[in-house]
């Protein structure tokens, strides 16, 4: 028998459903906090006390997944994988993803060209 969320767990795990889904839109807390119903300065404690990280962070988080996906999956340039998951500037893209992954996105994608090509060959 499952154990009944808490209130907190439920609206993080709701956060993090709306932050993946508008992961490539600008977003601010009280548009968050008016979605989930919820007061914002609520919605941040809640969240950080659930997850660790604040919404930024994960909302950053997911689109640096997001850019990793297309950076080892497309030929699209460093500005527009950037573009596509919703940073304003290239330079701010790599500044947040060097933080996140350790690496620029264009070291990343030298990284993880060979693993691509070596699904593609026959």
């Amino acid at each position: 028998m499952q154990e009944k969320q808490s209130g907190g767990q439920a609206l993080s795990e709701a956060a993090c459903a709306w932050l993946e889904t508008h992961s490539a839109e600008k977003y601010s807390l009280a548009e968050m906090s008016k979605a989930l119903f919820v007061n914002g300065s609520y919605l941040m404690r809640t969240f950080k006390r659930q997850t660790g990280i604040t919404p930024l962070a994960y909302h950053q988080a997911v689109r640096c997944k997001n850019a990793r996906e297309l950076l080892t999956a497309t030929d699209l340039s460093i500005s527009k994988i950037g573009e596509t998951v919703g940073f304003v500037s290239s330079s701010h893209f790599t500044h947040v993803f060097r933080k996140i992954e350790g690496c620029t996105p264009s070291e990343y994608r030298k990284r993880h060209a060979s693993a691509g090509q070596e699904e593609t060959e026959p």
